[in-house]
């Protein structure tokens, strides 16, 4: 038997956030999602453990079968493992935006978190840039994916910046900065390194959104259980982001990056099939992540929302769904958590699912959405049981 995990990033949604008081997964088109549902098993899930803040990382975590209470230590350190980074325990590793800022005080405003969406063919240079002017034995400017970023600390994790509690920058788009400030504060090193890091892209990021770094999500380095001790199977990831590509290194599964694989909605979708369908060959489980969904949902827009997740039903799900026809295969379908367009980031409500695998019996639902998936009464309370719950329904 062979198992996809299909994840459609933030896809989950509150009513009335799309005209005609529909969620974006309710308004989009979906038909393929729809026919697993009138023929799986279709419930929620919790993905988001009580105790922790729900962001992408805690739950792909939750998705991928491991506790995150247990294994989580921070952003940082997940998409670290997905650059390989030789890191010492006692490191400290902070993701790091490069995001736009009305100021660089306790008075400013965070504008955006992505510094309008800056290639990595921009952004790289500038962050090997703050690593040649700024990096030292102490810091370690590491360039990513995008905006997506990684500040090294060496031996900080005891030291007091393991304690600054700094929001991700997409749940205060908008919103002053004013708190963070005074976090940052606390230390006169990240202190520092925060006004130096902007005067240096006043310089070089001229034609750019991006005006400051903003280091948070950090942690000791990652280390995972493997993937296959955990569950029997071989699997591998496929993601545009380093956070997804970082829990797979971590439990020793296969990385697959595809090219053109952007994380916004005009990925590379053919990319992504082919890639699954190719390891499948070989492989037992495939993890399949579009972070399109969420993105949109970040950006307050419910209109492309809807069309992201109407794309990942007829360019993800309904090829692989056809191309794998007839074989012993099972899909689940969902997404990792909600990014409502009212709130603009991340919310811990239980996630809808669908389990599904041809000649499966009517359900009695007619679409897969938030509210059908609740009103089965069907819920697994604690998300890293959800691979454990679908391989014995398979049995």
């Amino acid at each position: 038997m062979k198992l996809l995990f299909l994840i459609a990033d933030g896809m989950g949604g509150w009513a009335d956030e799309h005209p005609g008081g529909k969620t974006c997964l309710e308004a989009a088109a979906t038909p393929h999602m729809d026919e697993m549902a009138r023929t799986g098993a279709v419930g929620v899930c919790r993905t988001v453990p009580e105790s922790m803040a729900p962001g992408s990382d805690v739950a792909n975590m939750s998705l991928l079968g491991f506790n995150p209470a247990k294994h989580h230590t921070g952003r940082g350190p997940i998409e670290a493992a997905a650059q390989g980074l030789d890191l010492d325990p006692d490191d400290l590793v902070w993701r790091m935006n490069l995001v736009n800022l009305t100021e660089l005080s306790p008075q400013g405003n965070m504008l955006d978190y992505s510094s309008g969406h800056i290639t990595t063919e921009v952004s790289a240079p500038l962050v090997e840039d703050l690593q040649a002017r700024l990096g030292d034995e102490n810091f370690q400017f590491i360039p990513g994916v995008q905006y997506r970023h990684l500040l090294v600390h060496k031996g900080g994790a005891v030291e007091d910046e393991a304690r600054l509690r700094i929001n991700p920058p997409h749940d205060i788009t908008g919103k002053p900065i004013y708190a963070d400030m005074r976090e940052f504060s606390r230390s006169a090193r990240m202190w520092d390194l925060l006004f130096l890091a902007a005067e240096r892209l006043e310089q070089t990021a001229k034609h750019t959104k991006a005006k400051s770094i903003w280091p948070w999500g950090q942690g000791r380095p990652l280390i995972l259980p493997k993937f296959k001790d955990a569950c029997g199977l071989t699997g591998a990831v496929i993601s545009a982001v380093d956070l997804v590509r970082g829990l797979g290194r971590a439990a020793g599964m296969e990385v697959i990056q595809v090219p053109g694989a952007t994380g916004l909605i005009d990925t590379n979708y053919q990319g992504k099939v082919d890639a699954a369908l190719k390891y499948l060959e070989r492989g037992d489980f495939a993890f399949v992540h579009l972070e399109g969904p969420d993105e949109c949902g970040h950006a307050g827009d419910a209109a492309e929302k809807a069309e992201a997740i109407s794309r990942f039903d007829a360019r993800i799900v309904a090829p692989l769904k056809s191309a794998l026809a007839g074989q012993d295969v099972a899909f689940v379908t969902t997404c990792d958590h909600f990014t409502p367009i009212a709130e603009k980031t991340h919310t811990p409500d239980p996630v809808p699912f669908v389990l599904w695998r041809e000649g499966g019996e009517e359900s009695g639902l007619t679409a897969f959405s938030e509210a059908q998936a609740r009103s089965t009464g069907l819920v697994v309370e604690s998300g890293h049981e959800l691979l454990a719950w679908v391989l014995h329904q398979l049995r």
